[in-house]
């Protein structure tokens, strides 16, 4: 027998609608019924605990669970890199996010290892290699160091960060090379960064025609682009290039929302990083220029959250969190929470981000016929946001409907 009832719980149900006192049932991997569970039925017991679909978040770097400028000055052995990227989504999933995008960082093995089981870890949905122009933001290489052996950081089927393109035709050749490594979408930088050295937040990168030599790349293998942007004019030019997605999106106006919406732009804002950035008892091992340079920062992306709302943008949720202090990811629910409202975020990191995504179909809500992903958070985050923050809160974590975390005795 293998349905089973996740039984006496409250169900938020993804779509914003009020939560809802209901039984969830789940046979094959796969949300059956929502109602009431028959009296014989074999069920988990919630005892009243709030069930939501399992979270989503749609910006992670998994390959940067390291020390970011040890990873990169060859301090650590392939397999410290590999312990802390397992570990890493080992506590993604304990956390109650059953489905991730990772934007930049692993390569292709990495899913895989995951997709069978063979390490625990979340769905997992990559871009593989960031693509960067020459010189620009996602380049971490020593200032001596030629860009040609920039690609010498990667290790084949675990970390691939970035490759670089100095044309349109470099970025074609890349664009190829990341689909042929198992990359199902694709990113770009197409602004400066905070984390970095060698660019600004007002730097644009890639020209609009370069952009739109990946959007039809990505175009042609059924997917989509995504753009790592800070500032109006790289958003702007990425727009009208053709992409799907804007990362961080930190001073988008009123103009620009309004062409966003008008293309079907989403956004997702990144708070968390910034959080972690500014702490000075982070661990995150980063330049010290980055917190000179992030200052402002989070206020700017505070009005670009509010404008974009007010255009209708379609909003998501991702925490860009960095190095090994990833295991609270559900911080960026707080502070979502704090800026608009535990129930909007919840359904940006749930039926929002899964359709940003393109897997909205599948996951995202507490449907019939949905995958059943799954979370009982032990005390209401609807309450009290904090709860999504803390790992310790999330009692039962159900991918596929295999319970991943939780004792059913």
């Amino acid at each position: 027998m293998t349905e089973i009832w996740f039984a006496s719980g409250i169900v938020a149900d993804g779509s914003g609608a009020g939560p809802f006192a209901g039984d969830v049932c789940v046979d094959d991997g796969i949300i059956t019924r929502i109602g009431t569970a028959p009296t014989d039925a074999e069920t988990v017991d919630l005892d009243g605990m709030l069930l939501t679909p399992g979270l989503i978040d749609a910006h992670v770097h998994f390959g940067l669970s390291s020390p970011i400028r040890a990873q990169f000055g060859f301090q650590l052995s392939a397999a410290e890199i590999a312990a802390d990227i397992f570990t890493t989504a080992s506590r993604t999933l304990d956390a109650g996010f059953t489905t991730v995008r990772d934007t930049g960082g692993i390569d292709g093995g990495v899913v895989d290892v995951i997709a069978k089981g063979k390490v625990r870890g979340p769905r997992v949905l990559s871009c593989g290699p960031v693509q960067c122009q020459t010189g620009g933001h996602g380049y971490y290489g020593a200032a001596w160091e030629p860009t040609e052996l920039w690609e010498t950081h990667h290790i084949p089927g675990l970390a691939a960060l970035s490759l670089m393109s100095g044309n349109a035709d470099e970025l074609r050749r890349n664009v190829r090379e990341s689909f042929r490594r198992g990359a199902t979408f694709l990113k770009l930088c197409v602004t400066g960064g905070v984390v970095g050295g060698h660019d600004r937040l007002d730097d644009t990168q890639f020209t609009t025609a370069e952009i739109a030599v990946a959007v039809e790349e990505a175009a042609a293998r059924g997917t989509y682009v995504t753009v790592h942007a800070h500032n109006n004019a790289g958003i702007r030019n990425a727009v009208m290039a053709g992409v799907r997605c804007v990362e961080h999106g930190t001073d988008i106006d009123e103009p620009t929302a309004q062409l966003m919406r008008e293309q079907d732009v989403a956004l997702v804002p990144t708070f968390a990083v910034i959080e972690q950035v500014l702490d000075p008892e982070s661990s995150l091992d980063v330049d010290p220029s980055a917190r000179e340079r992030i200052v402002g920062t989070r206020s700017r992306m505070i009005e670009a959250l509010r404008i974009a709302r007010e255009a209708g943008v379609r909003i998501g949720l991702g925490s860009d969190l960095l190095g090994s202090g990833q295991h609270r990811r559900g911080e960026e629910l707080r502070l979502r929470a704090e800026l608009e409202s535990p129930m909007q975020a919840l359904v940006s990191a749930t039926s929002v981000n899964a359709d940003i995504l393109g897997i909205g179909d599948t996951v995202g809500m507490l449907r019939v016929g949905m995958a059943a992903d799954l979370v009982a958070w032990k005390r209401n985050p609807l309450d009290d946001a904090r709860v999504f923050a803390d790992p310790d809160m999330a009692a039962f974590v159900v991918k596929a409907g295999l319970i991943m975390k939780g004792d059913t005795q």
